[in-house]
């Protein structure tokens, strides 16, 4: 039966931000145009930097998403629709089920290989590809559901409440976060043993934290965390985000909102659950990945070609790069470079982006604007430069 809380996407309203083409050498491209593979398409939007300026830099990325809500509702839509009549569970097992979602195909490509080499048959994926570009066939062992881009919170709702229905232990993971140890399917059984555990979590947030009854405790976050998915069904309690988030933040800026699980992490614990955070050293042993790889993704779609991207930065007003939006996407377009090298190293060729920038031309704005960099952007570089290490090394 069809789920009600579609019924906004289905309308029109703003679509998800984490759903998660011709090319040229280096990261841009190379040619698989005669292949199965489908490029990534450009959706229709001004091309000259007059129009460019004449719209907000603080409104273009939520235009970009709402165009890629419209256009992959064309190929998503309708086996949305078959998914509600056809049956969707999962067999029954012990095994966690491993759940992600996915707007770019290469790094669904390299997730898919990351996870089938350390967890092996350990788990059970499900993925939902809400760019409707999947191709089954290229993720063996993995049930694909394309499916329309509504927020991340409640994909993962309806991955907790219908497939994975039969599991006792629901992982959600982004994929831009990779799993790189066997081990992490050994620390889930064995913290979900205690049958208070409702939560574990292998990536939490760090910029502000929970603060209950004068105690302080670090948010679950919804990167890389799983679910007691019992636990959740019989409190009833939702994935969703919420607002009047008043706990303290490290940063001065106050979190305001409530982020999809940080709502539901707090309420297990004032309800006496146990959310347990694997350790930093561990974490850093069994987990490794981007972060807010979706915002530089829906830049690609949006723009036709490199040079419009590029002039997107180079454009920028000065005050803006004081700001969040224009660090982050530029340090994701680093990280969709890094994974194209990453999915061309298992492929034998890059995938169509039709509007990446090389690398060396990503890595020139980086360094022209590192002088504008906060500390906490400087360390989320950092991050990046080193997953791509761990990456390599995974493959």
């Amino acid at each position: 039966m069809f789920s009600p809380h579609l019924l906004p996407a289905l309308a029109g309203l703003p679509l998800s931000r984490n759903g998660r083409g011709v090319p040229r050498p280096e990261c841009r491209g190379g040619g698989r145009a005669e292949q199965a593979t489908k490029p990534l398409p450009t959706l229709k939007t001004p091309c000259t930097l007059l129009q460019m300026k004449k719209q907000s830099y603080a409104r273009l990325l939520p235009r970009a998403f709402k165009k890629f809500g419209i256009w992959s509702a064309r190929k998503t839509l309708l086996p949305t629709l078959r998914f509600y009549t056809s049956g969707n569970t999962l067999y029954r097992s012990t095994k966690p089920a491993l759940f992600t979602m996915n707007i770019l195909p290469p790094l669904m490509t390299v997730w898919h290989h990351i996870v089938r080499k350390h967890l092996k048959d350990k788990v059970d994926v499900v993925i939902f590809d809400s760019s409707g570009l999947l191709e089954p066939g290229e993720f063996p062992q993995a049930q694909v559901q394309k499916f329309i881009n509504v927020y991340a919170a409640t994909k993962s709702e309806i991955f907790l409440k219908s497939i994975a229905k039969t599991r006792r232990i629901a992982w959600i993971c982004d994929d831009d976060m990779f799993p790189v140890s066997g081990k992490m399917v050994d620390v889930l059984h064995e913290q979900f043993a205690e049958k208070k555990t409702a939560a574990v979590s292998f990536r939490p947030r760090e910029w502000w934290h929970l603060e209950i009854e004068g105690e302080s405790y670090e948010p679950i976050s919804s990167y890389c965390t799983a679910f007691n998915r019992e636990i959740l069904e019989r409190e009833n309690l939702s994935l969703k985000p919420a607002h009047h988030n008043n706990h303290p933040s490290h940063i001065g800026k106050p979190p305001g909102r409530y982020d999809t699980s940080d709502k539901a992490n707090e309420q297990l614990i004032r309800r006496g659950y146990r959310c347990y955070i694997v350790p930093e050293k561990e974490r850093k042993e069994y987990l490794t990945g981007f972060s807010g790889v979706s915002g530089a993704v829906m830049l690609l779609y949006y723009f036709k070609n490199p040079e419009q991207v590029l002039s997107y930065y180079e454009n920028a007003p000065a005050e803006n790069w004081g700001g969040n939006m224009l660090h982050g996407t530029l340090s994701s377009m680093l990280s969709i470079c890094m994974v194209q090298e990453l999915y061309t190293a298992l492929r034998g060729s890059p995938y169509p982006l039709p509007s990446l920038p090389t690398r060396a031309e990503i890595e020139k704005l980086i360094q022209d604007h590192r002088s504008d960099m906060r500390p906490d952007q400087r360390k989320h570089e950092e991050m990046i430069r080193d997953a791509e290490k761990r990456l390599k090394k995974s493959m």
